[in-house]
């Protein structure tokens, strides 16, 4: 007979936040978290918290709450966490530790909100997915940019006047002044590593019933959550084919898309309803496509489709192969009503994108200074041996 054997205990993980404009950079901190366990608890905080501690957020609580459950890493999310983690939390949830990037987050007094799980030993630290934040996304959507789409250095101050939102130097010495190493805009390097640690790889089963659809999915949000969850209840197997930022700003214009065909090819592949992504999708139909991923049906939404260059309907193909649906997501979010959120709001989201900096210089430069008196102690502990 075998050795009777215990049963593994099950690891439970703790994350937080604001999950503000759900972006590829939480999903890649979850995704990180996840893998430091087995089931992973996301606390997310409400409206009345985070404009507390941080400012107005963009999306309310439901939206948010919603969103991050759409993230196929999560197992479980908690309403109205506290903004500031504490043990009590850990305990309630019989989490073992908490997870969170290498950044820091503070709250309304310019404290770590960590500060208790760090001292208990019960913090662990993932890598931040540097080039994005929702200080980011709100920014580019206040100053109307396209720098976004592009991966060129122009001159030796662009990576300044890029994260600034203009075009002059400080008045300091004509040096830019102190900025925030963790909302200072850097750029996102795509790269295959990231989209196969995003993509699950999952082939369709003989006789999956496969839906297509296609679009921008700009600013991936709950509207698009909504709407990808209802294609999921046509098929077993669902393709997202992304545009690309050229083809989507020739029928949307001004800055679209706001995030770069990169950036929305991680979003969309961390929802838990799609299955696979075509990147840089055509923006008709056509009749290869269908063959190739052996489509079943395709499906839109009831937001207006722009007639492609040559005047015709982009989706004729489908529509006369009687394989297209319109699916009604019962939600009428779009990213231009995002935009408009914003934009409503500019002079809120500017001041409250503002003090964040500050409080994070602030304890950016306190960590500096005891690091640079640990060396310095370590050097005269050193030198005295």
């Amino acid at each position: 007979m075998e050795p009777n054997r215990k049963k593994k205990r099950q690891v439970r993980v703790w994350c937080d936040g604001c999950y503000d404009m759900v972006h590829f950079g939480h999903a890649n901190q979850l995704r990180q978290a996840k893998s430091f366990g087995d089931y992973l608890i996301v606390g997310v905080h409400t409206d009345d918290e985070i404009a507390l501690h941080k400012g107005p957020p963009v999306f309310n609580q439901e939206e948010r709450y919603k969103m991050v459950r759409a993230i196929k890493w999560v197992d479980e999310v908690v309403e109205a966490a506290p903004y500031v983690t504490t043990l009590d939390t850990l305990e309630k949830y019989d989490c073992d530790f908490c997870v969170h990037g290498n950044d820091i987050t503070v709250d309304a007094n310019g404290q770590d909100t960590y500060r208790y799980v760090k001292e208990a030993g019960k913090y662990k630290k993932c890598e931040r997915t540097a080039g994005v934040s929702t200080t980011d996304l709100v920014g580019r959507m206040l100053l109307l940019t396209k720098q976004h789409h592009q991966y060129n250095d122009d001159s030796e101050f662009t990576n300044y006047e890029r994260s600034n939102g203009n075009s002059s130097k400080s008045e300091n010495g004509g040096n830019p002044p102190a900025r925030s190493p963790w909302t200072t805009i850097s750029q996102f390097l795509p790269s295959t590593k990231k989209i196969f640690q995003f993509a699950e790889g999952n082939e369709p089963k003989p006789g999956d019933r496969i839906a297509y659809v296609c679009g921008a999915f700009d600013l991936f949000h709950v509207g698009h959550v909504d709407f990808l969850e209802k294609v999921k209840q046509h098929a077993d197997y669902v393709i997202v084919g992304l545009h690309t930022d050229i083809v989507v700003n020739k029928y949307r214009g001004s800055n679209y898309p706001i995030m770069n065909l990169h950036e929305r090819v991680l979003s969309v592949l961390a929802c838990k309803f799609v299955d696979e992504v075509v990147i840089g999708a055509p923006y008709k139909v056509n009749r290869e496509l269908i063959d190739h991923f052996n489509v079943n049906v395709v499906a839109h939404g009831h937001t207006s489709v722009p007639a492609d260059v040559d005047g015709t309907d982009p989706y004729e193909v489908p529509k006369s192969l009687d394989m297209f649906i319109n699916v009604d997501s019962g939600n009428n979010l779009t990213t231009g009503k995002i935009v408009e959120r914003i934009i409503e709001n500019r002079l809120q989201f500017i001041r409250r994108n503002e003090q964040k900096e500050q409080k994070e210089i602030k304890v950016f430069e306190a960590l500096q200074k005891i690091k640079s008196q640990n060396e310095e102690e370590e050097q005269q502990t050193t030198a005295a041996s």
